[in-house]
């Protein structure tokens, strides 16, 4: 647990960065499509303190460095979405949905490319940028990645919910008041079940590693880095 200043410092920013743009792309995505619900509440804005969540943002990131997990993740303050005041509910939840995603992958291969500008920075604040850099990348590659899984109330799974056939969409939606607790257990839970009878059931946590690491290796061909 040796976490210095230093390291929260080039995990810190860019982590409250990639939430509150993935939360903000929610609520303005939303309202051009006909639900200012977040809109009125203030949630169209890139201002951090309007969609940070004490434990979310902060408490559960910290944790997680803190004991060299191998997979940090956090959240925001969820955007409220009234689907049904959107123009073309099921489409348009989609689009929502997809938005706080594709703005991550956006945000990871802007500060890619920003690695490109490392040979002129100040010789004394390089390292500390770079660092800034890569983990903007890992961190707004893992958010995308995780927030498509297809398990609602995460983004792929309303998106699941969108694009699939009523029969299957409809119970897939019920799901959403447990998706959490599914994710704990899949997570957290089954991992330390399998631990105990000599298993290595971590098997979403290592797709999970395995996307991101494709992804993440896309996001550096994409600009040159690779």
């Amino acid at each position: 647990m040796n976490i210095s200043l230093y390291d929260l410092s080039v995990w810190v920013l860019p982590l409250v960065l990639a939430i509150t743009f993935h939360e903000a792309a929610h609520a303005f995505v939303a309202d051009r499509l006909g639900d200012n619900t977040a809109a009125q509440l203030g949630r169209v804005s890139f201002n951090p303190f309007r969609h940070i969540d004490p434990f979310g943002t902060v408490i559960l990131p910290a944790m997680l460095l803190f004991a060299h997990s191998p997979f940090l993740f956090g959240y925001a303050k969820p955007v409220p979405v009234n689907f049904r005041k959107l123009n073309n509910p099921r489409l348009d939840m989609v689009w929502v949905a997809l938005a706080g995603p594709a703005t991550n992958i956006l945000l990871a291969l802007a500060a890619a490319l920003g690695l490109h500008a490392l040979p002129w920075a100040p010789a004394g604040s390089a390292l500390w940028i770079s660092d800034n850099i890569w983990n903007a990348i890992q961190i707004n590659v893992v958010l995308a990645v995780f927030n498509m899984m297809p398990i609602p109330p995460l983004d792929g799974g309303r998106v699941a919910v969108g694009l699939l056939p009523r029969p299957l969409a409809l119970p897939l939606a019920r799901l959403e008041p447990y998706g959490m607790l599914i994710l704990i257990g899949l997570l957290i839970l089954l991992p330390l079940l399998g631990s105990q009878f000599g298993l290595n059931l971590d098997v979403i946590s290592a797709i999970l590693r395995t996307v991101t690491g494709y992804v993440k290796q896309a996001v550096l061909f994409l600009t040159g880095n690779a």
